[in-house]
């Protein structure tokens, strides 16, 4: 769970704080873990750095240069994926050798990114309002798909089996699209404020959390093209940050309690030592 000056881990089953990966002070905010190497990745947004940590000394390992606003992470296949989101480009890493092996130029702001394990890599282009497909083998950009329904898309997931893409829009809506072809098949409503998006492949649900309505939007995967609505999950006006096991099921959301003082508009402050793990179970 990236927050501030470090990424706090936690036991997804005891619910137990084992650690910090400490010393990002400029924030961090993506995470990754890269299990056959044993390490996990983060960043320093401000430094525009990626570190490499061992996942079960939590020891720094390695501090790469990526690029201002270093965010978003993904992995998988041949890299792992930090996306400076500001600066509109991607920087990827080789895991294994811990170097940088090549910048993406995108433009225009960027938010999450997925991968398909077919090559893929999948991109929110926040600004421009289009999810950009890059080709992790020659690290090329080969498709642009507008998607001028969603304002500032934001959170994405994937469906890799059924070639489904999900970004969830600021605007309170979830676009579905095939991966193949950039085709919207289907969209959803969802609360306002999305800022993460996750797919659980065994109950087959798509979620989004939402900070400015304090829910979590569940919609059903009832086939490749047929998307429903479920009841939302209540969580707390400013929780944004999702993960799901899909394992169990659990929904992990990350909330603190806002600053009163604070901005009434754009990116709200949080008060230091509210912050707190919100964990959901579906049987419950």
């Amino acid at each position: 769970m990236a927050h501030g000056d470090r990424l706090s881990v936690v036991d997804g089953r005891g619910l137990t704080l084992i650690g910090d990966v400490t010393g990002l002070k400029g924030g961090a905010h993506g995470t990754y873990v890269s299990a056959s190497t044993g390490l996990g990745f983060t960043d320093d947004g401000e430094a525009g750095k990626a570190i490499a940590f061992d996942l079960k000394t939590l020891a720094v390992r390695a501090t790469l240069d990526a690029a201002p606003d270093a965010d978003a992470i993904a992995g998988g296949g041949r890299g792992v994926y930090v996306i400076d989101g500001d600066s509109g480009v991607i920087t990827v890493i080789d895991p294994a050798g811990l170097r940088v092996v090549d910048t993406i130029k995108v433009g225009g702001s960027l938010e999450s990114a997925a991968v398909d394990g077919e090559d893929h890599l999948f991109v929110n282009g926040a600004e421009r309002a289009e999810i950009v497909r890059i080709d992790t083998a020659t690290n090329a950009v080969t498709a642009r798909w507008p998607v001028p329904d969603c304002k500032s898309p934001h959170g994405m997931a994937i469906d890799p089996p059924r070639h489904r893409l999900f970004t969830s829009c600021v605007n309170g809506r979830l676009d579905v699209l095939d991966t193949q072809s950039g085709r919207e098949v289907a969209s959803a409503p969802i609360g306002l404020g999305t800022d993460s998006a996750a797919f659980d492949p065994v109950r087959r649900r798509v979620f989004s959390s939402n900070g400015r309505d304090g829910t979590i939007s569940v919609i059903e995967e009832v086939d490749a093209d047929t998307y429903r609505p479920l009841a939302p999950v209540k969580t707390q006006v400013g929780a944004r940050t999702m993960a799901v096991d899909t394992s169990t099921g659990r929904l992990f959301v990350a909330s603190a309690e806002i600053d009163p003082a604070g901005p009434t508009t754009g990116r709200r402050r949080f008060l230091p030592g509210t912050l707190k793990l919100l964990v959901f179970d579906p049987a419950k």
